[in-house]
C-alpha cells in the first residue's frame, strides 16, 4: 500500500470503515464534523487514492440513495503475536477480519534471527495458502518493553540477545512493507478493545499472565505506554519483600511467584514432594511440568494444583487491586496461557481485588477472562499497523 490519507478527516473515515464495516456516506457524516460537501470532498479523494471502494446501494434514508463505502477488500495485514514459548501469526484484511492464523511452538531465548526465521516462514505459508499475495503493513507484538515507535526492544528481562535489536527496520525490509512492534500485552488490549470484551470502554487494564506477567494500559481509548515504553510491567512489582529471587535481578517479584514458569516450578516441587499424586504422575509421564497439566490436575480435583492456583491468584490479585485503587479502570481483562486455569483462578484474582480495593473503585468493576484466546494478540498487531497505515502521512 503506497497510499496513505492526506488529513486527520481522511484518517478518521478510514478508521471508522475499519472499526464499524462499510458505511453509507450519511451515515459517516453522522460521526464525523464535517459538512456535506466537505465529507463528499474527502471521501471521494480517498476512492481516487484505491484505499475505499464503492460498494452497493445504502438503504434509502428518505433521499436519493447512495453507494456504501468500504474499505478496499485486497488490503491485507500481518499481525505477529510472539510470546516467550510460541509464535502466532495472522492475516487479516483492513477491517482486521482475520483470514489465516498459524501458530508454532518457539523460545524467545534462542534470539531475534531465529525467531524471525520462523516468524517469515509462517508468513510464506500463509501467502502460499492464497489468502494474501503480499503485506501493506505488518504488527509485531514481542515479551518485553518496546521504544515505540522506532520499535526496538529495551532491556528485555526474558529475551537475551534482543536488547536494542531493530526489529521494525529488519521486518520492513524482509517483508517489503511498513511495519510497528510493541509490547505484546498492549496488543493483547488492543485486540480486545477491536472484538474482544473491551469493545465499549474506554478505560481498561488487560493483564497477560503467561510465562511472564505483564499489564496493557488502555486511557481514554488509547493505550499508555509511558515514557520508556516499560508501563504495565507489573511482573516486576514487588509482592514479597525480601522474596524468591526473579529473572530481572530483584527479589520477590510478582513473576517470580507466578506466571506459567513460576506456576510450573512449583508444581514440579509438590510433585517431588509427595503433595500431589496427580502432579508426580504426570512428571513421571513426561519428565516436566507445565500450567496446562496444574490445569488438568485442578480440573481432576487434586488439592495441591488448587492451592497453587489459589495462591498464584491471590498475589496477582493484590497487585491488580493497587492497580484499581490507583487507575480506577472500568474493566479488568484477565487473558493470557496461564488462564487456561479457568474461574478457580479468576476467583481468587476477583476477591483479592473486591477485598483489598476501595468500593467506590471495585462497586461496579467487571473483572472478566478475555474473550479471543490467541487471537487478540494477532488483532491487536493488525490494529498497531492499521492505525499506523490509517494516520497522515
Amino acid at each position: 500500500m503506497t497510499a496513505r490519507p492526506a488529513n486527520a478527516h481522511q484518517a478518521r473515515l478510514l478508521r471508522l470503515l475499519r472499526d464499524g464495516g462499510p458505511n453509507s456516506r450519511a451515515q459517516l457524516g453522522d460521526q464525523i464534523d464535517l459538512s456535506r460537501s466537505k465529507l463528499a470532498v474527502e471521501i471521494d479523494r480517498l476512492l481516487e487514492t484505491g484505499l475505499v471502494v464503492a460498494d452497493g446501494l445504502a438503504a434509502s434514508r428518505g433521499g436519493r440513495r447512495s453507494h456504501n463505502i468500504r474499505l478496499a477488500p485486497a488490503l491485507r495485514l500481518l499481525g505477529v503475536d510472539i510470546g516467550a514459548t510460541s509464535v502466532d501469526v495472522a492475516v487479516t484484511n483492513a477491517e482486521l477480519e482475520i483470514l489465516g492464523h498459524l501458530t508454532q511452538p518457539m523460545d524467545v531465548r534462542e534470539g531475534p534471527v531465529a525467531v524471525f526465521e520462523q516468524v517469515l516462514a509462517l508468513a510464506a505459508k500463509l501467502r502460499a495458502s492464497g489468502v494474501a499475495e503480499g503485506f501493506d503493513g505488518a504488527g509485531i507484538g514481542v515479551p518485553g518493553p518496546v521504544r515505540y515507535p522506532e520499535g526496538v526492544p529495551v532491556a528485555p528481562p526474558i529475551m537475551p540477545g534482543w536488547d536494542g535489536f531493530p526489529v521494525r527496520e529488519a521486518l520492513s525490509q524482509e517483508l517489503g512493507c511498513p511495519v510497528m512492534v510493541d509490547n505484546d500485552v498492549n496488543l493483547m488490549a488492543m485486540g480486545e478493545q477491536h472484538a474482544g470484551v473491551a469493545r465499549s470502554v474506554k478505560d481498561f487494564l488487560c493483564v497477560k499472565i503467561g510465562t511472564g506477567i505483564g499489564c496493557g494500559i488502555v486511557v481514554a481509548g488509547d493505550v499508555y505506554r509511558g515514557t520508556t515504553g516499560s508501563a504495565g510491567d507489573i511482573g516486576h512489582i514487588q509482592a514479597e519483600p525480601d522474596g524468591r529471587p526473579c529473572a530481572c535481578g530483584n527479589h520477590g517479584c510478582l513473576e517470580a511467584y507466578f506466571g506459567g514458569a513460576a506456576l510450573a516450578r512449583d508444581a514440579e516441587a509438590a510433585a517431588r514432594d509427595g503433595r500431589s499424586a496427580e502432579l508426580a504422575a504426570r512428571l513421571d509421564a513426561v519428565g516436566q511440568l507445565a500450567a496446562t497439566d496444574v490445569a488438568a490436575a485442578a480440573s481432576a480435583g487434586d488439592a495441591a494444583a488448587l492451592e497453587l492456583i489459589r495462591e498464584g491468584g491471590m498475589r496477582t490479585g493484590q497487585v491488580i487491586a493497587g492497580l484499581v485503587s490507583f487507575f480506577n479502570p472500568g474493566l479488568v481483562v484477565i487473558g493470557g496461557g496461564v488462564t487456561g486455569l479457568g474461574h478457580t483462578l479468576l476467583a481468587a484474582i476477583r476477591t483479592q481485588v473486591y477485598r483489598q480495593s476501595l468500593p467506590l473503585a471495585t462497586g461496579n468493576l467487571p473483572i472478566v477472562l478475555g474473550e479471543l484466546g490467541p487471537a487478540a494478540g494477532v488483532t491487536g498487531a493488525a490494529r498497531l499497523i492499521s492505525d499506523h497505515l490509517f494516520s497522515p502521512a
